[in-house]
């Protein structure tokens, strides 16, 4: 049977006696139920395999297929997964093996530039640096709960442009031009306040700061608006704090939760692999 220990007060839940290799329906039915609660669901000491993680991910919903592009072949060929995407700093033939390489990254939530945003992401840890490399979640449920009312009025009926032309770690996108406007960035338009579809609560659905925009406003009310919304979205005590460990599986809902990495020195490896959902199961 497996246990469930919350993490921290706000979010959060380590469970226990859980194999993503082998479980029963109804072990995974209470893991969704708990990651639906505590918006981040942490299982340790898992096996490292794609396959698996790829097996396991699915329950949650479809998944996000490697986009192989203009892709030389002798690239694909070396791609054992298109389901699993691999995050890391290692180079093998002078070549980056992952993205996101060493850099910090901001708070952000994945995807929300597109209309339809991914509902879940499950992070494996591989390879761990000794420092740095940490992983930071924050509830936006919470966040939402903080913000004063009057400030709630104030966003009834605004959305925010999330700007899809820069990364998590602000470095533009192939394809895509430089600029300084946010009115300017291109990307999907979403509610700043939303009802999550599962468990029916509040939260705020911010993106990522650089580049946003309320339309409708000026620049300058846009940006006041912004800077104000985000000093509730990270607030200390809505924060968890993940601490990698070998073998480490963290699930997280992309609907009501930022999350942000700590850089590390290139020197140290760093290897993740992630699933990324589509769509929520049915």
């Amino acid at each position: 049977m497996i246990d469930i220990t919350p993490i921290t007060p706000s979010l959060g839940a380590d469970v226990s006696g859980f194999n993503i290799a082998d479980f029963s329906n109804e072990d995974f039915d209470a893991l969704y139920k708990v990651w639906i609660d505590r918006e981040v669901v942490r299982l340790r000491n898992q096996p490292i395999d794609d396959s698996v993680l790829q097996a396991f991910s699915k329950h949650f919903g479809a998944l996000e297929e490697m986009p192989l592009g203009l892709m030389p072949e002798s690239e694909r060929l070396k791609i054992k997964n298109r389901y699993v995407t691999v995050l890391s700093n290692i180079k093998v033939d002078g070549k980056y093996i992952g993205g996101l390489k060493n850099a910090e990254a901001t708070w952000h939530s994945d995807m929300t530039y597109v209309e339809n945003p991914p509902p879940a992401s499950i992070l494996m840890g591989v390879e761990i640096p000794k420092v740095g490399g940490d992983t930071y979640f924050a509830s936006q449920s919470k966040a939402h709960d903080a913000v004063p009312p009057a400030l709630l009025e104030r966003v009834q009926g605004l959305s925010i442009k999330h700007n899809a032309a820069h990364t998590s770690i602000g470095s533009l996108r192939p394809g895509y031009e430089a600029f300084d406007d946010p009115r300017e960035a291109p990307g999907a338009v979403h509610p700043i306040v939303q009802t999550h579809p599962e468990n029916g609560k509040q939260v705020l659905y911010l993106g990522r700061r650089e580049y946003a925009y309320v339309p409708g406003l000026s620049l300058a009310d846009s940006e006041a608006l912004l800077d104000e919304l985000w000093e509730y979205a990270a607030l200390p005590e809505n924060i968890l704090k993940q601490e990698w460990q070998v073998g480490d599986v963290i699930i997280w809902d992309n609907r009501s939760v930022l999350h942000r990495r700590d850089g590390f020195d290139d020197a140290e490896r760093r290897l993740m692999k992630r699933c990324q959902v589509l769509s929520p199961v049915s």
